[in-house]
């Protein structure tokens, strides 16, 4: 008896599992294994390109929209034989123009002429039939013996045909085959008055920018994907012919931006039902005024040809400059501007974030920040403007002697010396003329972590993809040292520099630069990255400091007076190649800004570079600011708007 409920209870439990087994698919998983039966049993096909989302400015003006163009298919119909394709071709060929293809000739004198049996001898058929020969060995023969002659007599007619026809049997059976691309109003009509067999017009969408170039390389292009890139969109969903975004924005916000196709089921006549109706993808709204956006183009083209008419410009070919909102992070303009040999310009936006230069006195505030964090100043410390000469290193100096400075006017005076006596306290050694300074290790990491607190030396996050940061110097000295301090050693990208000015505006609050404002009306949250760690009296310490170098000082023309500004400019020693050797043979100088206003409660920031401006040591360069003229005008603009 125990033996039998031992048995029979085996078989229950068995029996039980088998039955919630039979629960789980037939219940939970059903969904799941309906789709995968419907995946096996049926064949479905998207429509052409759904059109994408728009890009807008902040003011609703849309920079990139679709246009429909109109193209030529073919579905082919299970029913359907090859004379009768032949005849749609002949019928197509008399209604639109393709681009005639010379490799579909051959295959089509072999179907006009009797799949080209005469051009095989009796032996060669019989050694076919005797297995010596293949069918593909037969094919070869006839495709040599089709001459140019025999070609020649295809008429232009017979070319067309052979073109289309071609495109009408490549790929899969089921699928669309594009025929022509962009078909004019003359053949839509000729096309839908001949109602063709499995011809069918239908819309494709393209992007079009209503401001010309403006900002066309921060947009970003569309296209096929990538070959490399094939599996990671098959993982995340995409269709192999889809069109994606391929750079930049474009590509960033790909996955709000692309549309959702026309969905078919392939019927078993070869027919296409329409199961799932497609739409336009999300638009994206931008930081971005359009308007805003087209006077600093405006501007930076204006002042790169006055700059242009001076001497000893030789190498000036570029100006970037970025406007922003500073206690958001958004990006009102940006723009790169480079003059070609002929005269006309070419944007070059996209270097704000992947090129980057020294930038000079405009680190200063950081050195600041390195030296209040580190006790080696603090707020009124003061000390004789002067020079520094360490052993085997020429005299480093201020551009002038300044006097007594300290902090505030450190940075309104823009005093190297300054930033020199920190460098030193930071090595906590005591400054003697012609001295050896080793002890640097600890010294660059304390002024390169302060630098990157606000945003020199790191990525600054911002929604593009292709960042780059600017060049972490390697080689440690107590002459590069002191370079560091002055912006003379590492370089900064722009977006760098935007995010750095952005921080001091906003009261050590680190923002991450945007440029995109709302997606289906949901507004972006503007978080702060990171607080920075100085204390706040040291902050606003360094915006007046700002304040007098641009109301007193050496930033003093750079933003009207009447907004309150606060701002820094930097001039930097760089070097071009000359002659494309690799080997930066030519000293040229470079110039920059950054700024805000007003200063205790900032609306707008900006940022400006000019590398290679003029040769150093042939030009007076203290008359020749052409960035101020850019900060000027784009502030008025904004502020006056």
């Amino acid at each position: 008896m125990i033996i039998m409920i031992k048995k029979y209870g085996y078989l229950i439990f068995i029996f039980l599992v088998i039955v919630l087994r039979l629960i789980y698919i037939n219940v939970i998983e059903k969904n799941k294994w309906l789709l995968l039966l419907d995946q096996k049993t049926n064949n479905y096909v998207y429509g052409e390109s759904a059109p994408r989302g728009r890009i807008l400015d902040r003011n609703n003006k849309v920079l990139v929209d679709n246009i429909g163009v109109k193209s030529v298919y073919y579905h082919k119909l299970n029913s359907i034989k090859r004379d009768d394709e032949i005849k749609i071709a002949y019928e197509l060929a008399k209604i639109i123009n393709v681009n005639l293809n010379e490799n579909s000739y051959k295959k089509f004198w072999l179907i006009l002429n009797n799949n080209g049996d005469d051009l095989i001898t009796k032996d060669e058929y019989r050694l076919y039939k005797e297995r010596k020969l293949t069918l593909k060995d037969i094919e070869d023969l006839k495709n040599k013996r089709i001459t140019d002659d025999m070609l020649d007599k295809l008429s232009i007619l017979d070319k067309k045909s052979a073109s289309i026809y071609y495109l009408m049997n490549q790929g899969y059976s089921y699928a669309n085959k594009l025929i022509k691309k962009n078909i004019n109003d003359e053949e839509y009509k000729e096309l839908i008055n001949n109602n063709i067999q499995g011809i069918t017009t239908e819309i494709s969408w393209e992007r079009v920018y209503n401001y010309g170039n403006s900002l066309k390389d921060i947009f970003g292009r569309i296209g096929s994907i990538p070959k490399e890139n094939k599996e990671e969109y098959l993982n995340l969903g995409y269709n192999l012919d889809d069109i994606v975004g391929l750079s930049y924005l474009e590509k960033e916000y790909d996955s709000v931006l692309k549309g959702e196709k026309d969905l078919y089921k392939v019927t078993k006549d070869n027919k296409l039902e329409l199961i799932k109706e497609g739409k336009r993808g999300s638009d994206l709204v931008l930081s971005i005024d359009i308007d805003a956006q087209q006077e600093l183009e405006r501007l930076l083209k204006e002042n790169i040809i006055k700059a242009k008419k001076r001497s000893n410009t030789d190498y000036f070919q570029e100006m970037f400059s970025i406007v922003g909102n500073p206690q958001t992070g958004e990006i009102i303009a940006l723009s790169g501007q480079r003059i070609k040999s002929n005269g006309t310009f070419e944007n070059v936006n996209t270097s704000l974030i992947n090129t980057s230069w020294t930038v000079g006195s405009i680190v200063k505030m950081a050195t600041l920040s390195t030296g209040y964090k580190n006790n080696v100043i603090d707020i009124g410390t003061s000390v004789n403007d002067g020079c520094i000469k360490l052993y085997q290193v020429p005299i480093k100096c201020s551009y002038k002697r300044l006097g007594r400075v300290n902090d505030l006017t450190a940075i309104s005076k823009s005093s190297n010396y300054y930033q020199f006596r920190i460098a030193l306290g930071l090595t906590n050694e005591r400054y003697k003329f012609n001295m050896h300074l080793n002890k640097t290790e600890d010294a660059f990491n304390k002024l390169r972590n302060m630098y990157k607190e606000y945003g020199l030396g790191d990525l600054t996050g911002i929604d593009l993809p292709d960042e780059k940061i600017g060049i972490i110097g390697s080689k440690k000295s107590g002459d590069l040292l002191l370079n560091l301090t002055i912006g003379q050693y590492d370089t900064y990208t722009p977006m760098e520099l935007f995010q750095y000015v952005n921080t001091l505006a906003n009261n050590g609050n680190k923002k991450r630069p945007q440029l995109m404002k709302s997606i289906n009306g949901k507004g972006n949250e503007y978080k702060t990255i990171k607080k920075i760690t100085l204390e706040d009296k040291y902050i606003e310490r360094l915006k007046e400091a700002m304040h007098l170098a641009t109301t007193k000082g050496t930033a003093r023309t750079y933003i009207d007076k009447k907004y309150n500004p606060a701002g820094k400019t930097g001039t930097s020693e760089t070097f071009v190649d000359t002659n494309n050797d690799g080997l930066m043979d030519t000293k040229t100088t470079s110039i920059g800004f950054v700024g805000f206003a007003p200063y205790d409660n900032p609306r707008f920031s900006i940022i400006i570079l000019a590398p290679n401006i003029y040769k150093t040591q042939k030009y007076n360069y203290s008359k020749v600011y052409w960035t101020k003229y850019v900060s000027r005008g784009i502030m008025n603009f904004l502020f006056e708007k």
